[in-house]
């Protein structure tokens, strides 16, 4: 048996008290004067034998209820086995899981009502001396540090339902900092969640020292649907041209989802209504038609009518259908006649034109496709802004010089990783076909005859591979004549010949205009269509660059958020890091002027309403003594058990109060004397 408090057993010198009391008899008769023995009273003739067992008795009941008394302020306990840390001073961590599912009712109001008092419960266990750490979903800075309980108390009455969600793993970590910096004292973690399997998909690595307590909050089970992601089928956005949106919708619940009606807005419009019936846990996939596209940014949401759970009813996307595709040729002097006419015979396309020696280096990015031409020799300067340009994803189409595309262009080749040129091969050839399966060519002809007509080739590069190709174009034997590489993020279609007649005939061909519009309207990389809040991903936009005058800022009503902006291989990125809260649509603007709108939507992790077993939470962390605490448990008590063994203060309070009605008893029922005859 070991006390808490062992300075109080100095106390136990008070059994002296007693002692003293009923060794010296301090009692004093007093005289009192009759006038006649008849008024005498009743007297009592006392045996000294029982006298002295009455007295030892109550002697014996005074000691032990002062005896008891002083080991009750002593606190004494039975340690268990493997605690050795009692009455050292205790840091605790706790987490309170503020995510959307733990809105969800449980046995006594919301989860984070029960857990908001769980966690006040685990303080009140511990003494007014240990100090707190409260974690929550939101990982803020204000939580790296250590509370006193009253001030825990106050931070856990603060917290609120967020949008963030992270992985036990993360929550275990994030304890973890804090711990390992508190020197000569005990830990202790406590994790308090409904531990959804999301939270956990895979084994959780942590120290071995410190003890992991998992209370498991209960929710009822409710269904749920939400609309996971979406994707559009077309690459190629026009205005006043079609879309079709592809929606994926999740059940999350284990019964079917029923007539469940979803509508479709563009920029304020309802564009689609449909409705659709979902078996248990099934993923399908709907498709939604819409039309009347207008120039600029299209801010589309798609709203689901399902309840109870309704955190997850709204999904937002947006993306941009420009007026025109800007399009950078590049010669050698002399204008490409080919080129100009392609690209004159429309008017989506706007191009430029640059001699090779004349290129604004700085404003390449902004041409989602660049067409080289006519130019006999390569700069170094050129070569590698080229190659930035490429890697950052920007589309390149490389047609080569007449003569010497060896020595001149390799260079540059090779720094993307992609074929090089070799000798002139002189052989007329034809090219024996088209790959079909290339994404040039899909949905681009209805039908494709037996003998169609084909490039005929006088002469053309050989092209040594090295991996990676996707043909467009092939001469006999599989030789490459046009091809397409990937390179970093950006693409590159190579050509084994000029656009000279000397050559070959491909720029007069009917197959080069279809080939060389394809190429433009795929080009470049559209920006993804959402954003997932608590990624900490940064994000990819159109060029922009932030001065002391212009500050770049995310914008949605009355908020404003100025995110980390960085260049990095001519593009623009974005780090917002936990300061977006709110899920919803995003106005990009430099200054006054909106230059991208970005869409924000919530994890769907938290849709998923299944949750770990009692024995799975057991053997989530391995290596580690975890412990689960079921929510029906007092933790209190189990944490007293825990910490300080088993409590015998209380025992020695009830053993006080026994003795004390011992003495009492002894003193008003033990009599000692015998009557005797009484006079009238």
């Amino acid at each position: 048996m070991q006390f808490v408090y062992p300075a109080f057993l100095f106390a136990l010198v008070s059994l002296a008290v007693p002692v003293v009391v009923h060794l010296f008899n301090f009692r004093r008769y007093q005289k009192v004067q009759f006038s006649n023995v008849q008024f005498l009273k009743e007297l009592q003739e006392q045996q000294a034998s029982r006298r002295n067992l009455r007295e030892r008795l109550i002697l014996a009941s005074r000691l032990l209820a002062l005896f008891f008394l002083v080991l009750a302020f002593a606190r004494p306990f039975i340690p268990h086995d493997n605690n050795t840390d009692i009455g050292k001073e205790k840091v605790i961590s706790i987490f309170v899981d503020n995510s959307y599912s733990m809105h969800n009712p449980g046995v006594d109001g919301t989860l984070l009502d029960q857990a908001r008092q769980k966690a006040r419960e685990i303080a009140a266990a511990y003494n007014i001396n240990d100090r707190f750490q409260l974690l929550t979903q939101d990982f803020e800075g204000k939580h790296q540090r250590l509370l006193s309980r009253d001030e825990f108390n106050n931070a856990v009455d603060a917290v609120q339902i967020t949008t963030q969600s992270r992985s036990l793993q993360q929550i275990v970590d994030r304890q973890l900092s804090l711990l390992n910096e508190q020197h000569g004292v005990r830990k202790d973690m406590y994790i308090i969640s409904d531990f959804q399997r999301s939270m956990a998909a895979q084994k959780v690595q942590a120290d071995t020292a410190v003890e992991v307590n998992l209370i498991q909050l209960r929710s009822q089970s409710l269904p749920n649907v939400a609309v996971d992601s979406v994707w559009l089928l077309s690459a190629v956005h026009r205005v006043g041209g079609s879309e079709r949106l592809v929606v994926r919708l999740h059940n999350y619940a284990d019964k079917p989802a029923v007539n469940i009606p979803m509508k479709l807005f563009i920029n304020g419009s309802q564009k689609a209504l449909a409705s659709f019936t979902i078996d248990a846990g099934a993923v399908v996939t709907d498709t939604l038609a819409f039309s009347g596209l207008q120039a600029g940014w299209q801010r589309g949401e798609i709203q689901v009518q399902d309840n109870p759970i309704t955190f997850d009813n709204n999904f937002w996307f947006t993306y941009n259908v420009a007026r025109q595709l800007p399009v950078l040729l590049i010669d050698g002097g002399s204008e490409d006649p080919f080129l100009k006419a392609v690209f004159a015979s429309d008017a989506f396309f706007k191009t430029t034109r640059m001699p090779e020696g004349n290129v604004d280096y700085a404003g390449m990015d902004a041409y989602p496709l660049i067409v080289l031409s006519n130019i006999p020799a390569l700069s170094q300067g050129l070569a590698r802004q080229l190659s930035e340009y490429v890697k950052g994803g920007g589309t390149l189409v490389l047609f080569p010089p007449d003569d010497n595309a060896q020595q001149g262009y390799n260079a540059f080749l090779q720094l993307l990783g992609v074929a090089t040129y070799a000798n002139i091969n002189t052989q007329t050839v034809k090219v024996t076909g088209i790959n079909q399966q290339n994404m040039l060519f899909r949905d681009v002809f209805d039908a494709i005859p037996q003998n169609p007509d084909m490039p005929v080739v006088k002469k053309y590069y050989s092209i040594n591979q090295s991996g990676g190709e996707e043909p467009i174009m092939q001469l006999s034997g599989r030789r490459t004549f046009w091809s397409g590489y990937n390179a970093g993020k950006g693409r590159l279609y190579l050509s084994a010949v000029p656009l000279n007649d000397d050559f070959s005939n491909l720029q007069r061909h009917g197959l080069f205009v279809p080939v060389m519009f394809r190429i433009a309207l795929l080009s470049g990389h559209d920006a993804p269509l959402f954003y997932t809040l608590g990624k900490n991903e940064s994000i990819e936009t159109v060029p922009l660059r932030a001065t002391e005058k212009q500050v770049i800022s995310l914008n949605k009503g009355n908020m404003s958020i100025i995110p980390d902006v960085r260049q990095q291989n001519g593009s623009t990125r974005l780090f917002v890091a936990d300061q977006l809260r709110e899920a919803g649509l995003y106005d990009l603007k430099k200054q006054d002027s909106t230059a991208a709108v970005l869409a924000f939507n919530d994890s769907r992790a938290e849709s998923d309403m299944k949750y770990l077993s009692s024995s799975e939470l057991k053997n989530i962390i391995p290596g580690n003594d975890s412990r689960v605490i079921n929510e029906k448990q007092p933790a209190g008590k189990v944490i007293n058990e825990t910490n300080n063994g088993l409590q015998l203060w209380k025992l020695c309070i009830i053993l006080t109060l026994i003795f004390l009605a011992v003495e009492i008893l002894l003193v008003r029922y033990f009599k000692t004397g015998n009557k005797l005859a009484g006079q009238a």
